[in-house]
């Protein structure tokens, strides 16, 4: 074995991608609480579709305002439609603004092979229009 096919041998082992999990596209903040000791509340059944889990680190994108955040997930009332932007973080959203929540993963190169992520795009009503497992090629 040649020291390339050494390195090659080595990075499929040790090497790891960071992916896209999840993303929650164009949700709706409903409520933003300043007071709240932080976190990002979504409806119990989108984290459960999403494969999100309660105190998982998400990024929140602000479509309104171009604000990037971190923070984690906690639980809303299933079926209520929820994104509630808590603690520190509610100075960066506010009810009504639109936003893309995501989830990374951590993979090896073995897992990379057949790996998709779980897009869900929501209406002005935080109700699901549809999910997807990939993007569509950006046209030039």
């Amino acid at each position: 074995m040649d020291n390339v096919d050494l390195i090659k041998d080595i990075n499929s082992v040790f090497m790891q991608t960071t992916m896209l999990k999840a993303k929650l596209h164009r949700a709706t903040v409903t409520r933003s609480e300043l007071g709240y000791e932080g976190s990002c509340a979504i409806d119990g059944n989108i984290l459960d579709l999403s494969g999100i889990r309660e105190y998982e680190q998400i990024q929140i994108y602000n479509i309104n305002n171009g604000a990037r955040f971190t923070t984690y997930a906690i639980r809303a009332e299933n079926g209520s439609g929820a994104f509630s932007v808590n603690g520190a973080a509610a100075r960066l959203a506010c009810p009504g603004d639109l936003i893309i929540v995501c989830a990374f993963v951590i993979l090896d190169q073995k897992e990379l092979k057949n790996y998709k992520p779980t897009l869900i795009y929501f209406n002005e009503k935080n109700e699901i229009q549809r999910s997807a497992s990939s993007i569509p090629v950006q046209a030039a």
